[in-house]
């Protein structure tokens, strides 16, 4: 198990380098209020006027004069087999993790940021100027409003079956080089899915935060 860094009995915003509006990062904080930074979130952070309680990751990408200030909260992880996205996350001890800062900008490091969310065990949920993504758990049940974006995308070979969605995966055999689900709807106001091993996506609009939030909580034990 990897040392932690950060621990809170409260849930944690992890700001990474990619553009955060202050609307985005109030609905983080207000629900998640112990803030860490991965690296160049650090600039972010500050610039938002928040002082991070630590910074994570490499130290590639930081500023010099962002560094110099944060010099007591900054932790070096200088291997390069994994991302500051990574580091950061398996350095926090929390009941869960809201990412912000790591959609919206460079495709390459948004598609880093997925492969991490669905290997690592922590429950991280990132936010993105329009969307929630998370990582599916085996059994996952969550109240939602019909005619809502349901989006499910397998990063690895999965099938499943659901309940409350339009087009239902019952019977589908999903992967990231064949079929996926995206663009689905909700059609119940509660929404059943049951995959059969790790790596499905789910993407719903932003405004189901709390909803995907009190889910993932319930199936975690928390």
């Amino acid at each position: 198990m990897n040392q932690a860094i950060v621990e809170s009995s409260h849930g944690v915003t992890l700001v990474g380098g990619a553009p955060v509006s202050p609307a985005l990062f109030r609905l983080a904080q207000q629900r998640a209020p112990t803030v860490v930074a991965a690296d160049s979130g650090a600039d972010r952070c500050l610039k938002l006027g928040i002082t991070p309680e630590a910074v994570i990751g490499d130290m590639d990408s930081i500023s010099a004069p962002v560094r110099q200030r944060l010099a007591g909260r900054v932790h070096q992880i200088a291997e390069q087999d994994s991302t500051d996205f990574d580091k950061a996350l398996r350095s926090i001890r929390a009941p869960f993790v809201l990412a912000v800062g790591f959609v919206g900008a460079r495709a390459d490091h948004e598609l880093a940021a997925f492969n991490v969310l669905v290997r690592r065990p922590e429950l991280c949920v990132m936010l993105g100027p329009q969307d929630v993504i998370f990582h599916l758990p085996r059994r996952f049940e969550m109240a939602m409003v019909p005619g809502d974006r349901f989006s499910l995308f397998p990063l690895a070979p999965v099938t499943g079956r659901s309940q409350g969605l339009e087009w239902a995966i019952d019977g589908l055999e999903l992967s990231p080089a064949g079929r996926t689900s995206t663009s689905n709807r909700v059609s119940a106001p509660q929404v059943e899915i049951e995959v059969s091993g790790p790596g499905m996506l789910g993407i719903v609009p932003r405004r189901r935060l709390d909803q995907v939030l009190q889910a993932l909580l319930a199936c975690s034990g928390v």
